[in-house]
């Protein structure tokens, strides 16, 4: 497979405990829960935009094909979205830009690092991407040990660089295939 077959249709990866898969309208409940609290954006780069205080806009417009992905992270135990994840700015097919985000809920519980542990091995082994990186603002110690439990390694600091529309010191964190992510969590799978 390769990234241009994903372009129409999304993938859906499967975990233990979560389900990535694309948004759908009758998420909109869910995210209304979480996606506009302020804490969400501390070290986003920005504050909650208009899709955020009112996630209904994000199905306004029918969606435009792409290569990136913006999947919502489904928790399989109650059904609701929690959290979702994109793999965006692909150059040449071969390296990409992740993040993620979650309800402040579900912070600690192991759910972002089993995300995106699922994402990165979906990518090299369903893909042509080779690089995955990400960027972190450097006060945000959770989201540095959730890449780093990934197998994500610093790549380099940025200072007083502009993340997103903020100017703060970040670092780059990236990965590689080979540097896969810890083996107990499930393989990635399309359904």
């Amino acid at each position: 497979m390769a990234l241009a077959d994903y372009i129409a249709e999304k993938p859906v990866i499967d975990t233990a405990r979560l389900r990535l898969r694309p948004l759908r309208p009758d998420d909109v409940p869910a995210l209304e829960k979480w996606m506009a609290d302020k804490a969400l954006y501390a070290y986003w780069g920005k504050g909650p935009g208009k899709t955020d205080k009112k996630p209904a806009l994000l199905f306004a417009k029918p969606a435009k094909p792409s290569k990136s992905f913006h999947l919502g992270i489904e928790e399989k135990a109650t059904g609701k979205v929690v959290g979702d994840l994109w793999v965006y700015r692909i150059e040449n097919d071969r390296t990409a830009t992740v993040a993620i985000r979650l309800a402040p809920s579900r912070h600690g519980r192991g759910f972002g690092t089993e995300a995106l542990s699922a994402m990165t091995r979906f990518c090299f082994d369903c893909t042509e991407l080779r690089h995955l990186r990400a960027e972190v603002d450097v006060r945000n110690a959770a989201s540095r040990r959730m890449l780093e439990k990934c197998g994500y390694r610093r790549e380099g600091p940025v200072r007083h660089g502009k993340m997103v529309n903020v100017r703060c010191d970040f670092c780059v964190y990236g990965i590689r295939p080979g540097t896969a992510p810890r083996p107990e969590i499930e393989a990635a799978s399309r359904v």
